[in-house]
């Protein structure tokens, strides 16, 4: 049996990252300390070479985006002639940072295929990975994701009911305009209700790569008219980001496309209820409303019917401490087993 193994996670400093580490919990055994480089660094071939004296698994979850599939296949290829394992965890099917599918498609291939073991957050892209590569993905939950003091935290009391949409700065599966049209035509005809919109101050810049003036113009006349509240602002902080979903009753999630939220599981962690595509995999990670929405194509009758729902119920669900802090230590020890799991069978 393995005493240690020493655990190279890419990213180190991602939230889930941290959360899923057993040498985050007393009487635990710590899984190794991660390794040196940024995600970059230790994707590239001759990083392994360098530094394979130091580790003895990699664990991937997030940070190739930026990597051709060639290099993986060869990063892959270096860490299996050194002796290492390789385990990754697929957060997404779909990259929600490109429009076109084509190249994160390529580099799944390379990892799904060539990972000594595989995960994934849920039943259904379990499923997926299945019927795409023939891979059998360990299923584990999303830890949560705000700091377990804040899950304690009363939320305000308030007057209305306030629907939010955070278009950040428009990465590419956000289907903004009509959701946000669909959103109005509700909101306007329920007494008190109310929707604000949140943008990235950077999305204003007419030098940024996703600046959009149509969309813009559309927020500013429906702000001036009083169908929504446009707020712009530098991106929160995660005190900010806490403040801000504990001020909403109700999150939309503008997704065209994507697998999994870190978002929803937030959301799950502070109380507020969260309005979610129909697609992905969003209903598998926790309870949410839902809506339709076909190739952009947002069916506003299902908007419409979900919030009334939800302005209607005022749903309370919201993640219980003593659960979540049970459930991020089961997670680092399924995380444990399996690392050690994968020493014992060198």
């Amino acid at each position: 049996m393995v005493a240690q193994v020493r655990v190279v996670s890419v990213p180190t400093s991602h939230v889930y990252v941290q959360h899923i580490r057993d040498d985050c919990f007393n009487g635990l055994p710590a899984t190794g300390l991660p390794g040196p480089g940024t995600s970059a660094q230790v994707l590239q071939p001759q990083w392994v070479q360098d530094h394979r004296d130091t580790f003895d698994v990699v664990h991937l979850h997030f940070g190739f985006d930026a990597c051709p599939p060639g290099q993986l296949a060869q990063w892959v290829q270096a860490l299996h002639e050194a002796g290492k394992k390789l385990v990754y965890t697929a957060h997404d099917l779909r990259n929600p940072h490109h429009l076109d599918a084509g190249t994160h498609d390529q580099q799944l291939d390379v990892l799904v295929g060539g990972a000594d073991a595989v995960l994934t957050l849920t039943p259904g892209a379990a499923a997926e990975m299945r019927l795409r590569w023939g891979r059998t993905a360990l299923v584990v939950p999303h830890p949560h994701v705000v700091p377990l003091q804040w899950l304690h935290r009363p939320r305000p009391a308030r007057e209305g009911f306030v629907v939010g949409v955070h278009l950040k700065s428009l990465r590419a599966n956000v289907v903004a305009r009509p959701v946000l049209e669909s959103l109005v035509e509700v909101t306007s005809r329920l007494p008190g209700a109310s929707l604000m919109v949140n943008v990235h101050t950077e999305l204003i810049r007419p030098d940024f790569v996703r600046h959009d003036p149509s969309l813009l113009a559309y927020l500013h006349q429906a702000h001036a008219a009083g169908e929504l509240a446009l707020v712009v602002h530098e991106r929160f902080d995660d005190d900010q980001l806490w403040q801000y979903l504990m001020g909403l009753d109700l999150s939309v999630l503008a997704y065209g496309f994507g697998t999994h939220s870190g978002w929803l599981e937030a959301c799950f962690d502070l109380g507020t209820a969260v309005l979610a595509p129909r697609h992905g995999y969003w209903h598998e990670q926790q309870r949410c409303l839902g809506y339709d929405m076909t190739a952009g194509v947002v069916d506003a009758a299902s908007v419409a019917d979900a919030v009334r729902s939800a302005y209607a119920i005022r749903p309370t669900w919201r993640a219980d401490p003593a659960a979540r802090s049970r459930q991020q230590a089961e997670v680092a020890q399924v995380h444990h087993n399996l690392y050690s799991h994968l020493m014992d069978a060198t």
